[in-house]
């Protein structure tokens, strides 16, 4: 099988290397990619959002893509894929109307509402003064959220009314203010055809970009999985309570949803909630999750995107653990600081046999040298037979890598 993956960051780096070792895989292209992706796949200068320019790229002499997997959001929401079906390209990721469920915070809220999902009590407020009587209603912790993409950092989460307010006044046009959720978060996958749903391993990730879960909100800065401390009947609830109601709620709707469903969770007091819905592998969850999935990746994917998926054998697991820990750019969130060397990538690759690097804000540089060129610039996963065994890989390899003003939470999976 030959496969295009479209994306450039450590999301995408993760679907490479699993594609590139997988047995049944015999190509691996990926546009654009970064410096790190280069080393498992055949890279191609294109616009990820422009669907022409893919579907021409997947349908060129040089890919002839048997499938097209397509990692971010953006594109997904800019109707990529749906130019891909209508030519006819299997591809792993849903219509842009399906995609609205991330793209769109009240239309996810409006889905969840008809399908009897449990999420936040919240307004979809389209003014100052909506918002200000949201916030009033609900009172601190205040919870304010962009209705659209905002990579991962529209989220505000504050007991300071006026932050609360200066937020909601920042986002163009809808906003969505919710009940604040108690208990811990998991991230919960679940690949579907639109019929059928597999769900993944759970994980779960760190937002915050300081140790303690202090500072501002960012992408993520790191992720484990499993979670020894969930419920073992979690996934079996959250399929059942949340995964396949949207997933039939989307198919009423006439705009059935073909690709990755990513749940963000909050375990709290009063039950399973839903925080929001993605509409693409999440990152960094995805390091962690990918490094643990021991069933081919090709067929799974392959198998969602053209409704076969009822077929697919139940999923293997490594009883490993794996920790991923994001190095950042100095200046992430607000000003990511770019073009500074980094060093250390091969003594991760020579020592430590149980980690690697995946590259998420990286360019190769005239000079040879690997520079950043993002906020989150690597992911360093490893893993271990449990997860104190992983943490200690995991940080052993970071302690490797040098970025000048680079920084990293240090409690990541510390339980």
């Amino acid at each position: 099988m030959r496969i295009l993956v479209i994306g450039g960051g450590a999301r995408e780096h993760a679907l490479c290397r699993s594609l590139s070792l997988d047995p049944e895989v015999t190509a691996v292209h990926c546009a654009p990619g970064n410096a790190g992706i280069a080393e498992v796949a055949t890279l191609h200068s294109v616009d990820a959002l422009d669907g022409p320019a893919v579907a021409a790229l997947a349908a060129s002499d040089e890919v002839r893509a048997d499938l097209v997997v397509v990692g971010p959001e953006a594109p997904l929401v800019a109707g990529v894929a749906d130019t891909l079906r209508e030519r006819g390209v299997p591809v792993f990721g849903p219509s842009a109307e399906a995609a609205r469920l991330e793209g769109s915070k009240a239309f996810a809220k409006d889905v969840m509402a008809e399908a009897g999902v449990p999420t936040a009590r919240s307004y979809v407020c389209t003014t100052a003064q909506e918002a200000d009587a949201a916030l009033d209603a609900f009172g601190p912790p205040y919870v304010v959220k962009d209705d659209g993409l905002a990579a991962g950092k529209g989220v505000v989460v504050t007991d300071d009314l006026t932050q609360a307010r200066a937020h909601a006044r920042a986002c163009d046009g809808t906003v969505v203010v919710e009940e604040f959720l108690d208990g811990p978060e998991v991230s919960l996958f679940a690949v579907t055809d639109g019929e059928t749903v597999v769900p993944l391993s759970p994980a779960q990730d760190f937002k915050r970009a300081h140790d303690g879960d202090e500072g501002p909100n960012t992408g993520g800065m790191g992720a484990y999985s499993p979670l020894p401390w969930a419920d073992p009947k979690l996934v079996d609830e959250v399929t059942e309570t949340v995964l396949e109601p949207t997933v039939r709620e989307l198919r009423r709707r006439g705009t059935p949803f073909s690709g990755l469903l990513y749940a963000g969770l909050a375990l709290t007091s009063r039950g399973v909630r839903v925080i929001e819905f993605n509409a693409r592998f999440g990152d960094p969850e995805t390091q962690v999750v990918l490094a643990r999935l021991r069933t081919p990746l090709s067929g799974l994917l392959y198998a969602a995107a053209t409704g076969a998926l009822a077929d697919v054998a139940p999923l293997r697991w490594s009883e490993d653990a794996a920790v991923t820990v994001v190095v950042a750019a100095e200046g992430y969130p607000a000003a990511p600081r770019k073009g500074d060397v980094i060093e250390g990538l091969d003594e991760v690759a020579a020592h430590a046999p149980h980690a690697y690097v995946l590259h998420a804000g990286t360019a190769a540089a005239d000079d040879g040298t690997v520079r950043s060129a993002g906020g989150r610039v690597l992911s360093v996963t490893a893993t271990g037979e449990d997860l104190p065994a992983a943490r200690e890989r995991v940080y052993a390899a970071v302690e490797r890598i040098r970025l000048a003003g680079s920084h990293h939470r240090r409690d990541i999976a510390a339980l």
